[in-house]
């Protein structure tokens, strides 16, 4: 499963190690991903998201129905996981 947020869309970035003597080689920033069940009043259900840390504070900013429509319109998430 690749490693992108349901909810921003963020993903693995590319970049290099940069060392003292300035030798570049190829590196990951991982996104910091986990995986996280939410009680969607409006459907009446439980999901289970894969969302990162900003993934959380959109949703504690806007809300989880504002932030899945949104997601959706995006197009960054998939399908919705009912539990």
């Amino acid at each position: 499963m690749s490693k992108i947020c349901e909810i921003t869309g963020k993903k693995t970035m590319v970049g290099n190690n940069v060392s003292h003597s300035n030798k570049k080689t190829k590196r990951t920033f991982d996104v910091n991903l986990f995986r996280k069940k939410f009680y969607w009043v409006e459907e009446d259900c439980w999901i289970t998201l894969r969302i990162s840390a900003a993934g959380l504070r959109t949703i504690n900013k806007i809300g989880l129905d504002a932030a899945i429509k949104k997601a959706a319109d995006a197009g960054h998430l998939s399908m919705i996981k009912v539990l």
